[in-house]
């Protein structure tokens, strides 16, 4: 459960124990503690950030629930699909405390399931993609740092100073030299090789204070997706080119994550070329997400004078609290403008409106009443005339 990591070049070397506790004679790995910790720092950051995107986050809540569970178990049949290692039985294929679930698998899952839990949930599948896509680059390059205490997901045989080596390392490319000759890499199992999973746990790292830092300049809702899957998978290709335990394609010598991170940049970079084309140089609103809580009190308001207002023919919607921001806007004035949509005085409004509709219909029954009154004057043309003339006057003067 020990390894030994050595990075020779740099003259530094870490014992590292891959069980971080044991609770109950269960032990508690390194890896899934990482993983944790950054889904959990991610969560923080959409919760935080959740109003600035027009998303509310009480509905986020369950939209989370669906794709963080949806996105595991679709990560692990996705290694296990294309994994050359065969699984003797399924506990085998569903236990992952010794790694071996695929990133592209759990962002694929994320985007289906959570995108239906969206459409359940009344969220802007875009612009909860958007808050997502920045969360996914906090947890991946935290979560990279399991593949370094396992030592898996690393690159080939490398001089440069960085270079990594361990027993484990030596142990699987000694496995897997031959197999790897026949693709066409040649190996050393006694020399360091690239940690690539440092690699990737930086690139995700600028991606996210790059994108952090474009949040506010963003044009339209998605657009932050469509940046993480062109940056990650730029990043992806180049990376998954130097790893020696790579997914392939059955039947073709040809790498899974290499494939799809090229078909994301491509299909990015033209949507958001397309997409700004087309929208010009608008700038983006984002309607105030209306929560629960808003919600529930209009709700309480409404049943309160539900008789009156449909005795005077009156009614009250959500839409009449609805606000809009620009999405440059600081999310201190985002939330400012949420915590004033959630003290709004329902019922004041609701009185306004009646005393409203109480003056008008008064001012209806006086101007029936003048025109009864004024069906039974003489009928004298001239006298008429002079009456009629009073009588405007009179309303007008009302």
């Amino acid at each position: 459960m020990t390894n030994l990591v050595q990075f020779p070049g740099l003259g530094l070397e870490f014992n590292i124990n891959r069980v971080a506790f044991t609770i109950g004679g269960l032990d508690v790995y390194w890896y899934g503690v990482l993983i944790a910790t950054g889904f959990l720092l991610a969560l923080v950051f959409a919760f935080h950030y959740a109003v600035d995107f027009g998303i509310d986050a009480d509905r986020l809540v369950d939209v989370v629930l669906v794709g963080s569970v949806c996105a595991v178990i679709c990560a692990r049949a996705y290694y296990v699909i294309f994994s050359p290692v065969p699984y003797e039985s399924f506990t085998d294929m569903i236990d992952i405390r010794q790694g071996g679930l695929a990133i592209y698998g759990g962002v694929i899952g994320a985007a289906v399931f959570g995108g239906l839990a969206c459409k359940w949930r009344k969220l802007s599948i875009p612009a909860t993609f958007d808050l997502v896509a920045m969360g996914f680059l906090i947890g991946q390059s935290i979560g990279r740092w399991g593949n370094f205490v396992n030592q898996e997901a690393f690159g080939t045989n490398t001089s440069l100073p960085w270079g990594m080596y361990s027993q484990a390392t030596a142990n699987y490319l000694s496995s897997w030299q031959a197999t790897l000759a026949q693709e066409g890499v040649i190996v050393d199992p006694g020399m360091p090789v690239h940690p690539t999973f440092l690699y990737e746990s930086i690139w995700c790292a600028v991606g996210f204070f790059a994108l952090w830092a474009y949040m506010k300049k963003r044009r339209f809702n998605g657009e932050i997706a469509l940046m993480y899957a062109a940056w990650y998978g730029a990043g992806r290709f180049w990376i998954e080119g130097l790893r020696t335990d790579s997914l392939l394609l059955p039947g073709v010598n040809l790498r899974v994550s290499q494939l799809v991170a090229l078909i994301s940049v491509v299909v990015a970079v033209v949507a958001i070329v397309v997409i700004r084309r087309k929208i010009g140089k608008r700038e983006l609103m984002v309607d105030l997400p209306l929560s629960t809580t808003a919600e529930k009190k209009f709700q309480n308001a409404r049943e309160n004078w539900v008789d009156k207002l449909d005795a005077l023919g009156q009614s009250v919607s959500l839409e009449e609290m609805q606000r809009q921001l620009p999405a440059s806007a600081s999310h201190k004035e985002f939330a400012q403008a949420q915590k004033e949509q959630q003290l709004f005085d329902w019922d004041s409004l609701i009185r306004q409106k009646l005393e409203q509709a109480e003056m008008d219909a008064g001012m209806q029954e006086s101007v029936r009443q003048e025109n009864a009154r004024f069906a039974q004057l003489p009928v004298d043309p001239e006298e008429r005339a002079v009456t009629n003339s009073s009588l405007t006057q009179g309303l007008d003067e009302k």
